[in-house]
């Protein structure tokens, strides 16, 4: 780890937001990649968008590229998409279908659990079974697909465990992607992040969300002190009808489960609040007033799971004033468009959100570049959640530091 980063680590001060080094220095960039990104487990796709046998996508995060693939068995697993021979890449498109992985340079075939199958003329002394593709660790949770790039990848079961109950009724393996959006913030992804944790911006930034979706800050952030009656009363509700609901933080805040009530009558994120696929609804829950379960997992995704459809989003650092954000919107594998939704419908709440978010964070960027930029302190009532990611993310490289660098003395207030 830098020495930067380490200083800068050192000198943080609690409450506040982070130095301007953080969302722009190349060296801390490349920490925050290699003890964060490269080390923890990062969501790539919905297992949907591998629906068949030999589907498969190629995940990019720096100069890593990831193949993750639909073996024989239905098995997904993932691997490098490098070559054991000289190195080329095998799978050339984002997505694709193959019976086998092929690499284009000399016709090195492996198969979809990525063993080698037919290398051409290699001697009598090759080994296929010591060529097989290089593996990536890969979990598929209940619908979503995880990957960790550590050679000893960290405990994701315990999450799974709680995971598990409140995604489940949405049934994400009965689903397709109806729409992805793909875009470049010309911001660092902490700053992303950050925006992504709080409502303080709605009200001035999102006018079609907040059609649905309460500003209330406690519906993203329940700190200490009574829980408002009415998410109580969300809570009592559906549990009542078997719904995991009540709010799930781990110690470290590294991630967070809930659901939540939108605002009264709305059933949806839409224009109108109501459902976009009202006959042939993703999943099992039959109340219409279920609101939204919200899930969050740092470093790489947000999700939101409706009683109609779903919405996942994965973020990428690209450079240290780029990140990238993929937006899928779920429905039932069987809805047709233009008959069972209307696209339109379906993704214009969040097609605008993510424009005004891209907005927000690249004019925040621009303000972070100036020298004259000095970190100012977080609301105590709407970001929270703000200064909890960016605890986790501060606590993450400390904990990553040299044994001899205590915890303490690295995140240490001034």
């Amino acid at each position: 780890m830098h020495q930067k980063t380490r200083e800068q680590l050192v000198n943080r001060q609690s409450g506040y937001s982070l130095d301007r080094d953080f969302y722009t220095d190349p060296d801390i960039f490349e920490d925050d990649l290699n003890e964060v990104y490269f080390k923890e487990w990062l969501f790539a796709t919905p297992a949907c968008e591998l629906p068949k046998v030999g589907n498969y996508i190629v995940y990019k995060i720096a100069d890593y590229q990831i193949v993750i693939v639909r073996g024989s068995d239905n098995e997904i697993r993932a691997f490098h998409n490098t070559c054991r021979h000289r190195g080329s890449v095998i799978c050339r498109e984002e997505k694709g279908a193959a019976a086998k992985l092929v690499c284009p340079y000399h016709n090195w075939t492996y198969d979809l659990d990525g063993s080698l199958l037919w290398a051409r003329d290699m001697g009598e002394d090759f080994n296929p079974e010591e060529h097989g593709l290089k593996t990536v660790h890969c979990r598929n949770l209940s619908g979503l697909v995880y990957i960790c790039l550590a050679e000893n990848a960290p405990d994701i079961e315990s999450f799974a465990r709680v995971l598990r109950p409140y995604i489940e009724p949405h049934d994400l393996e009965d689903a397709k992607v109806a729409y992805q959006s793909k875009i470049i913030e010309n911001g660092n992804w902490k700053l992303v992040w950050e925006n992504n944790r709080e409502c303080y911006h709605c009200l001035s930034n999102h006018p079609s969300l907040l059609r649905s979706f309460p500003e209330d800050p406690r519906v993203s952030f329940l700190g200490e002190g009574s829980t408002p009656d009415y998410i109580s009363e969300h809570f009592s509700s559906c549990k009542t009808i078997g719904l995991a609901a009540e709010f799930q933080v781990p110690e470290d805040g590294h991630y967070r489960l809930s659901r939540m009530p939108l605002l009264p009558g709305a059933k949806s994120f839409t224009m109108d609040g109501e459902f976009a696929v009202p006959n042939k609804r993703l999943g099992r829950i039959e109340w219409d007033q279920a609101g939204v379960c919200n899930k969050f997992h740092y470093p790489s995704t947000w999700a939101y799971f409706l009683p109609d459809h779903c919405m996942t989003f994965r973020v990428t650092p690209i450079s240290p004033t780029e990140t990238e954000l993929v937006t899928c919107w779920l429905v039932n594998k069987d809805a047709k468009e233009g008959v069972d939704y209307d696209l339109k419908h379906l993704i214009e709440v969040w097609e605008a959100t993510n424009a005004e978010d891209r907005r927000v964070v690249e004019d925040n960027q621009k303000g972070v570049n100036s020298p004259a930029f000095v970190p100012g302190p977080y609301s105590p009532l709407h970001e929270l959640s703000v200064d909890g990611f960016v605890q986790w993310y501060c606590d993450k490289l400390a904990s990553r530091m040299p044994e001899k660098e205590t915890t303490m003395s690295i995140i240490a207030s001034v």
